[in-house]
């Protein structure tokens, strides 16, 4: 159930949440939010679910102290104590046993951590409780694989009596600490259109998680079956691209899918990932991937340290943090931490190097940057064993004569199995269509066509065993 492309999620958990909550006062929605989230994440991970209500617990009091001020000692304190929460998970995750590692203790824990520091500068409501902070750590759109929301958007669920949300002018203002307000804003027929809209992007992520990105992990495990120092070299550039594809509908498809229970419950809609393969650099490539997490990275590491502004050296040291914790943040093999460099030393380069060449040379080295490197990094980002990454590179550059592939024409083979999968997720690259539909999603034909998805999703589902999301490991 902990999967959104669950049928169980689909036709059971979600459907009854969303009634359950709307049909609960608005003073007390919070509460059926916060136990629906700890139900969801009992019956995905019951073993860690301790962990998850011992720091939520802690963050809270920790909170207190801190609200609006406090110690900066007693915030680093608490900082602390979340990073080595989930540094200490991760371990034990990695090295003893895999179900040691929460489900989605990085996201939650990055929550906790946000909190704690707009707590102290201030920018939490007064009113704000435990109740609002405990549903906002555990809200289950977002536990298992984020986007990381801000207090700030969670608060501006005018669905929820913590709600700070500031109408426009020409809006009725609804005074929700009345009784009066709270019973016009219930009579509204608004939850009924976040309802109907949020079903649209969740739709539309589970065709990309379902149809294509599922589709996508076969070839990749097909590719992994042969044998990376078997495979031709064309073949090991069509598995890049896919590894490359499949991570992106995956995680996309679940954004999607997270956003529109969102919406669905009166939330903002967070856009995690905003077309990066648009992107003319590396640079701008990861402001756009995973957005909310990136943005992270900024607001709470990179800013703090001092970011661009103190010389050169600092950058880079700067930007060097932030690098290797985010290698770490996913994971704590070497694959992981090289990725992690890759990304930082491509971005350098970019900074420091393709600005002195002219605007059209730095352009198309930019955008060479994105299409092909990318990818590339991709490649270790996926393969944990050192041997086996490099036999895959091999294979990519056969220039050292080390190896032969057992089938030449072996790609021919798997783009008469996988072409079209490939062609329908190269073609849904182009950001065109992507804004198009969020212009006129809410045309009939659209709703028609996003009925025949679901549908068509569902048929794939019920004949084949669920695969959870990518990111569900980090």
């Amino acid at each position: 159930m902990i999967n959104f492309s669950d049928l169980t999620f689909i036709f059971r958990f979600l459907p009854v949440f969303i009634l359950a909550f709307y049909l609960t006062p608005i003073r007390f929605r919070t509460v059926t939010l916060l136990l629906g989230s700890l139900l969801f994440y009992a019956v995905g991970d019951l073993k860690m679910f301790p962990v998850l209500l011992g720091g939520v617990c802690i963050n809270y009091l920790f909170g207190r102290a801190l609200r609006g001020g406090g110690s900066k000692i007693l915030l680093g304190f608490a900082i602390l104590l979340d990073v080595l929460m989930l540094v200490e998970f991760k371990l034990l995750g990695q090295f003893v046993d895999s179900s040691l590692m929460p489900i989605g203790v990085s996201f939650f824990t990055f929550k906790m951590i946000s909190y704690q520091v707009d707590n102290y500068r201030g920018e939490i409501p007064e009113k704000a409780g435990f109740l609002d902070i405990a549903a906002y750590f555990c809200m289950f759109p977002q536990i298992v694989s984020g986007p990381i929301m801000r207090f700030e958007d969670y608060a501006k669920n005018s669905a929820l009596s913590i709600s700070v949300s500031e109408k426009e002018p020409s809006e009725e203002i609804l005074d929700l600490d009345t009784d009066e307000g709270m019973e016009k804003l219930q009579n509204k027929s608004l939850f009924l259109e976040n309802i109907e809209d949020g079903l649209r992007f969740f739709v539309l992520g589970l065709g990309m998680k379902v149809l294509i990105a599922d589709h996508l992990a076969m070839l990749w495990r097909d590719i992994g079956t042969i044998g990376y120092e078997s495979i031709s070299t064309p073949l090991a550039w069509i598995g890049a691209v896919t590894y490359s594809l499949e991570l992106y509908f995956d995680f996309w498809g679940y954004s999607l899918m997270a956003a529109g229970v969102g919406v669905m419950l009166g939330f903002p809609f967070i856009v995690n990932f905003d077309q990066p393969y648009e992107s003319k650099n590396v640079s701008e490539f990861y402001r756009r991937w995973h957005a909310s997490l990136g943005a992270w990275f900024r607001d709470y590491i990179y800013f703090p340290m001092g970011g661009s502004r103190k010389g050169t050296a600092r950058t880079v040291i700067n930007l060097f943090t932030v690098w290797l914790i985010t290698g770490f943040w996913h994971g704590v093999t070497l694959n992981f931490i090289l990725w992690g460099m890759l990304i930082l030393v491509i971005i350098l380069c970019e900074r420091f190097v393709l600005t002195k060449f002219p605007s059209t040379v730095s352009a198309i080295l930019g955008r060479i940057n994105v299409l092909v490197l990318i990818p590339l990094t991709w490649v270790v980002f996926a393969i944990p064993d050192s041997r086996m990454l490099l036999d895959y590179f091999k294979r990519l550059f056969p220039f050292w004569g080390e190896g032969i592939s057992v089938n030449h024409t072996d790609y021919i083979k798997n783009l008469g199995i996988y072409g079209v999968v490939l062609f329908f997720g190269l073609v849904l690259l182009l950001p065109q269509l992507y804004r198009f539909f969020e212009k006129h999603r809410k045309n009939v034909v659209f709703t028609i066509l996003l009925l025949i998805l679901f549908w068509a999703c569902v048929y794939s589902l019920s004949n084949a065993a669920g695969n959870p999301f990518l990111y569900f490991k980090f």
